[in-house]
């Protein structure tokens, strides 16, 4: 009688993969190869919205600015800046009911070079660097890292680079102490082991042609002439990342898992701008966000804090003839949001700073965290009740598994996404994303069970 009982009444979370069958199981293992795919040509921002852009090109998306006007089905996006996009599809909804948005961003950690980062010592050339947003810096010594961005010269020309990616390229380390003569480092804070200033990259060793000072520094540089055309100062304007050269890759025997650079939140961006390339039609206007900044602050005029989103929402109430005072603030009111970030993942070895009982596992389904924040749910956007219970909804009747987590122990940390940001212009928002292992870490892990399951719920979340 009690087992009757508790099958009824628990909210028990089971490994999703005990009820896949073979068929879906295909279905999962393909969509991952085409996830792992796109990720290795889409490390950065910019790569991935050229890639983004290029998707909905091939499947009937337009540049808002093409059109005059705009009538349900019309599908359109804008590009920010070649490092954010907003795409949408018209709804047959009137629009001031509210629009269907998912919003995930397409920055992750990563190494920034500074204005001016090549300088020589003791006839090595490096590359100084500067740290983009939340590391363990000594997870970025003696790796393989590829170098990758856009150059632009004064007189506007661009020029794309990406060295360390093709078998056939070099790659670039960042050297670290032998631990025979490291124990004072050792005797340091693991925070403190690698300083961000000794985060430079090793790029060179040959000096050319002759003695003299800066030699080597002059062999670099004249390289990258010949390749490029460039002279040291076209490198202050210049946006260079140093990423990871690691491939994505499947995981574990059972290659039930998905290794990978810039998963957070490349995993629901890229599940998201799938979901919505195979909408056919829609109710309420569908909108895709692709953000950048995310991992600092969401500032800038290419993140959400900005109001470029505000600006597209505005150009299709134009084109669309309804625009008229306040109607913007309206559509916000009335809108609701995934903002489709990425969890912590439950990991055994460390489950001392989980709660086990609202932690977000791997092949368990997509993650809902109706707040984040830190500690006292500082800086967190925190679902209603009632919004937790309409996505619910939508996700037990398209029979997609779900759990619905915290981002580790109260006292712990926490963590922040952009729900605030679309929160704050009224929209009922909830993060919902996939669990992930060693977040923020050069690789980091993923189930292709979630991967599928976020896939389907951000289909089904449009086409309510």
């Amino acid at each position: 009688m009690s087992e009757e009982l508790k099958e009824k009444l628990f909210d028990k979370k089971e490994n999703g993969w005990l009820s896949v069958n073979e068929e879906e199981k295909k279905n999962i293992f393909d969509f991952s190869k085409g996830y792992m795919a796109f990720l290795n040509q889409a490390k950065t921002e910019r790569e991935f919205i050229k890639m983004a852009r290029k998707m909905a090109d091939q499947n009937g998306y337009k540049d808002i600015m093409e059109f005059d006007t705009l009538k349900p089905g019309d599908k359109i996006y804008f590009v920010n800046r070649n490092k954010s996009m907003y795409l949408a599809m018209i709804g047959t909804e009137n629009i001031e009911r509210g629009l269907h948005i998912i919003g995930s961003h397409v920055d992750s950690p990563r190494l920034d070079l500074k204005p001016n980062p090549l300088y020589e010592d003791t006839e090595m050339a490096y590359f100084n660097t500067h740290y983009y947003g939340g590391i363990k810096k000594y997870q970025w010594t003696t790796i393989p890292l590829s170098i990758h961005g856009t150059i632009v010269k004064t007189n506007g020309e661009k020029i794309d680079i990406c060295i360390g990616e093709d078998e056939n390229d070099p790659i670039f380390t960042i050297t670290d102490l032998l631990p025979h003569l490291a124990q004072e480092q050792m005797e340091k804070k693991l925070k403190n082991g690698i300083s961000g200033e000794d985060l430079n990259l090793l790029v060179g060793s040959i000096p050319y042609g002759e003695k003299g000072k800066d030699q080597v520094k002059l062999n670099i540089l004249n390289i990258l002439h010949e390749k490029y055309g460039i002279i040291e100062a076209d490198l202050t304007s210049s946006e260079i990342e140093l990423v990871p050269a690691f491939r994505a890759r499947s995981l574990g025997f059972d290659e039930s898992m998905v290794a990978a650079y810039g998963q957070d939140d490349k995993v629901c961006a890229y599940t998201s701008l799938v979901a919505m390339m195979e909408l056919e039609n829609v109710k309420n206007t569908a909108v895709c966000i692709l953000s950048d900044k995310e991992e600092i602050g969401s500032m800038g005029n290419t993140g959400m804090e900005s109001h470029m989103f505000d600006f597209f929402i505005s150009e299709v109430l134009n084109k669309l003839g309804v625009n008229k005072p306040n109607l913007l603030d309206k559509v916000f009111c009335f809108s609701k949001m995934l903002s489709s970030d990425v969890d912590a993942g439950f990991d055994p070895i460390y489950a001392s700073v989980s709660d086990t009982t609202n932690a977000g596992f791997l092949g368990k389904g997509i993650s809902l965290n109706k707040y984040t924040g830190a500690r006292g749910k500082s800086g967190a956007s925190d679902a209603n009740a009632e919004y937790v219970a309409w996505v619910r909804n939508v996700l037990e009747k398209n029979d997609i598994q779900y759990q619905i987590a915290e981002l580790g122990k109260v006292d712990i940390g926490g963590g922040g996404t952009i729900a605030y940001i679309i929160a704050n212009k009224g929209a009922d928002v909830i993060d919902c994303g996939v669990p992930v292992l060693s977040m923020h870490a050069p690789y980091e892990v993923t189930s292709k069970y979630d991967i599928y399951s976020a896939y389907k719920t951000y289909k089904a979340f449009w086409n309510e």
